[in-house]
C-alpha cells in the first residue's frame, strides 16, 4: 500500500508541475529578462543545441533579447517581434540595450521631462545603449548622443523597470 501512495505521490500532476521549472533553470537570474546580443552573428536554433536546425540568424550586435527560459548553456529568447528561439549563452551578454518601439520618430529629450528641450529624434527600430531607467524615464545612447527617452517607447526594458548599467 506504501508503494501505491508514493507512485501516486511521485507521479501527481503536482509533481510534473514543478518539474519544467527546475528543469528550464540554469542560473538564479530571474526569468523572464532582458540582455542583448554580444555577436555579429548568431544562430538562433529550434531547440537547445547545436542538433537543432538554424531557423533564422540575428546580423545585428546589440540587439536586446529576452530571455524566457533556460537550459544548460543555452537561452530561449524572444525578440521583439515575437519570435522564439534558442541560443547559446556565449552569444549574448549582460548590457541592456532596447529598441524604439514606435511607428514614427520618437523624441529623446534632454532630461527626463517633456519640456526640457529635444536633445534627437530616434527612427523606429534602431538600438540604444541604456544607462539608468526609473521613474518611467531612460537615460540612454544613440549615435553619440545622450540623453532621455521615455520608457513606454522602448522595447527591452519592462514597464516601470528600474535599470543601472
Amino acid at each position: 500500500m506504501r508503494l501505491l501512495f508514493l507512485m501516486i505521490l511521485v507521479l501527481s500532476p503536482a509533481a510534473f508541475a514543478q518539474q519544467p521549472k527546475e528543469a528550464f533553470r540554469s542560473t538564479n537570474y530571474p526569468l523572464p529578462r532582458f540582455v542583448s546580443l554580444s555577436a555579429g552573428e548568431a544562430y538562433v536554433r529550434s531547440g537547445p543545441g547545436l542538433k537543432y536546425p538554424v531557423q533564422w540568424v540575428f546580423n545585428r550586435d546589440g540587439l536586446p533579447v529576452e530571455i524566457i527560459l533556460e537550459y544548460d548553456h543555452w537561452r530561449k529568447i524572444r525578440d521583439f517581434e515575437g519570435q522564439e528561439g534558442w541560443l547559446h549563452k556565449s552569444l549574448l551578454s549582460g548590457k541592456r540595450t532596447a529598441i524604439v518601439q514606435s511607428d514614427e520618430q520618437a523624441p529623446m529629450f534632454k532630461k527626463p521631462d517633456t519640456t526640457s528641450g529635444l536633445a534627437a529624434y530616434l527612427e523606429p527600430q534602431v538600438v540604444v545603449k541604456i544607462h539608468i531607467c526609473g521613474q518611467n524615464w531612460c537615460e540612454i545612447d544613440a549615435f553619440g548622443y545622450t540623453g532621455w527617452i521615455e520608457q513606454e517607447n522602448l522595447w527591452g526594458v519592462y514597464p516601470n523597470e528600474e535599470v543601472e548599467d
